[in-house]
């Protein structure tokens, strides 16, 4: 954990920042939500889309705070650190505070639209198997070793302090390896900065994000901030051969070793042959140049988690880990929360939860399911984010109604937006697409009647896909982050519709 450290000492590691106050001022910890703050603890004031920091300053100081860090001078009795973009200082101070602990400990990061959280469990499942201690940071959960914590957070990538101080904790562990979902709003908002990444790894880039990002292209270059750390260390830069969107980011690379992966027949240092997925798993041919080739049985389904794979063989490889090793692992690879999770009360149909909350992958998953139910009904259960990519709302439609026999369009987190107006974009998206209302297409507001109503019109052989909560806590309404958990909704629907006698 972090040693005392002084105003001057923070304020000399972030360029062209002043010190308003006796530079001796010592601090012993660092927090950006008053509400957090400790005894002694720096606040640094950030400026949000809902919330500035600055107008809490008295707060954290009536709480304890030793110092502040801002942008804008405040008036207040406690020295300031006052530099001209404070995220950005946050990242640095932090890294000074907790000793830098991305030089004692190797950062793996992730990044991709869709499949960085499957991506960054298989990484750290293989670690651990061939016995290396590791960390995780990432969309459902924070592992300092074997502590986990589920956290309540839509925030993949956290806040730079909090980034530091578990890699920290992790680095005093003893962990060798620290895997982190590293997101485009983490890498454009300074909360990566500092952080030495040795191997970086994207999945895909695809549509997302365009509402903060403002552009496909931004969007790839916030992503491709995570490659150039990783070429200035001289890494490894493990990219998805099969994406053109991820091949756009190896350009980026510079100084780095390449490593690529492909399912599709492209030459690439890693393969996946002869691919069969089932309902019960995966089989694969994997070729990997001079590390050999092995047949993978892993339980997993899906030729997207087939890639997924691939992307963490090679992340494994390049840390040491031998084929044999690799191989092993995947073959017990665990589900990951809310990803492809099969809800089965004894009802019979199957009802799949996942994540899904892009056009892309909502094609995927409803092309692997069709796939797995050629005689049976497909109905999705689906909705898009407020305050988020409005382009994709109408082509998640569209891919619903070609794809899906039932499109159920609901609420997934409204935020300040009018829910049924994002539903009624949806929609037309998928009436565009030849979709029925009253037939093909349904839209119901409340999620939960949503489900129900789906549940409701499933029969034996269909296939009921909740999408776009996967593992979410919460919905958001307003500023409300409404109590939700998307399975248990699905048993509540099925123990209603009579398929259980109690819930399980």
């Amino acid at each position: 954990m972090p040693v005392r450290a002084t105003i001057g000492g923070l304020a000399a590691a972030i360029p062209g920042s002043r010190v308003i106050g006796p530079t001796t001022t010592a601090v012993s910890g660092v927090a950006y939500d008053s509400r957090q703050v400790r005894a002694g603890d720096l606040f640094a004031a950030l400026r949000g889309v809902d919330f500035d920091g600055h107008a809490f300053v008295d707060d954290a100081a009536s709480r304890g705070a030793a110092a502040l860090l801002v942008e804008t001078p405040v008036s207040s009795p406690l020295p300031q650190i006052v530099a001209s973009n404070s995220r950005a200082a946050l990242a640095k101070a932090a890294a000074t505070l907790f000793e830098r602990p991305s030089d004692s400990i190797g950062v793996i990061g992730v990044t991709g639209t869709d499949g960085k959280t499957t991506a960054a469990h298989l990484i750290d499942h293989i670690l651990r198997a061939v016995g290396e201690r590791t960390g995780l940071i990432g969309t459902v959960a924070i592992r300092i070793s074997d502590d986990e914590e589920r956290h309540e957070s839509r925030q993949t990538t956290p806040e730079s302090s909090d980034v530091q101080r578990y890699l920290r904790q992790m680095a005093d562990g003893g962990a060798a390896w620290a895997v982190l979902e590293a997101t485009s709003h983490g890498l454009a908002m300074h909360r990566l900065d500092e952080v030495r990444f040795r191997i970086g790894a994207v999945t895909n880039v695809t549509h997302e994000h365009l509402d903060f990002h403002g552009s496909r292209e931004a969007y790839v270059r916030a992503k491709a901030i995570l490659f150039e750390r990783v070429g200035s260390e001289g890494g490894v830069a493990v990219v998805n051969a099969d994406d053109p969107g991820a091949r756009e980011m190896q350009p980026f690379a510079a100084g780095a070793t390449i490593v690529s992966y492909s399912l599709s027949g492209r030459d690439a240092d890693l393969r996946a042959k002869r691919v069969r997925c089932g309902a019960d798993g995966s089989r694969f041919d994997l070729e990997a140049g001079e590390a050999g080739r092995a047949t993978v049985a892993m339980p997993l389904i899906g030729e997207f988690n087939v890639a997924n794979a691939l992307c963490a063989a090679g992340v494994a490889l390049a840390t040491g880990a031998g084929l044999d090793e690799v191989v092993c692992a995947l073959e017990s690879a665990p589900a990951v929360p809310g990803r492809m999770a099969a809800i089965d009360l004894g009802q019979p149909f199957s009802v799949i939860v996942d994540y899904a909350h892009t056009p892309e992958a909502l094609e995927k998953v409803l092309r692997l399911l069709r796939r797995l139910h050629p005689s049976g009904r497909l109905i999705a259960v689906f909705g898009s984010a407020g305050e988020r990519d409005v382009q994709k709302r109408p082509v998640q439609g569209r891919v619903s109604a070609e794809l899906a026999d039932v499109s159920v369009v609901t609420s997934e987190d409204p935020r300040h937006e009018d829910a049924d107006a994002i539903i009624a974009q949806i929609a037309a998206g998928a009436e565009a697409a030849g979709a029925e209302p009253g037939k093909a297409l349904f839209c119901l507001t409340d999620r939960r009647d949503a489900i129900a109503f789906a549940i409701g019109l499933a029969g034996p052989g269909d296939c009921v896909l909740l999408a776009g909560k996967g593992h979410e806590r919460s919905i958001i309404w307003g500023r409300e982050k409404a109590p939700w958990d998307e399975a248990e909704a699905a048993r509540e629907a099925l123990a209603d519709a009579g398929y259980a006698g109690q819930l399980s």
